[in-house]
């Protein structure tokens, strides 16, 4: 299974509810999940074959920001 994160907005467990639907629409992710508590608000997203590009697009949909995280420290 891969995995990917994302630097978001996503800052609360309304905010949560919110994107759920939108990701639960795509079909490469098998489990997602957002640590609110964290400063950066990451998205974790995991699945055999996932499809960035979808997991912005939905994200931006729902009316968030979001970022991949690339490397250890940088976007």
């Amino acid at each position: 299974m891969k995995k990917s994160v994302f630097k978001t907005n996503i800052n609360c467990g309304g905010c949560v509810a919110t994107v759920g639907p939108y990701l639960e629409k795509a079909r490469s992710i098998s489990h997602w999940e957002v640590d609110t508590n964290a400063r950066d608000k990451w998205l974790t997203v995991k699945g055999e074959a996932i499809d960035k590009q979808e997991v912005i697009r939905l994200v931006k949909e729902a009316g968030f920001e979001i970022k991949e995280k690339k490397g250890l420290f940088g976007f």
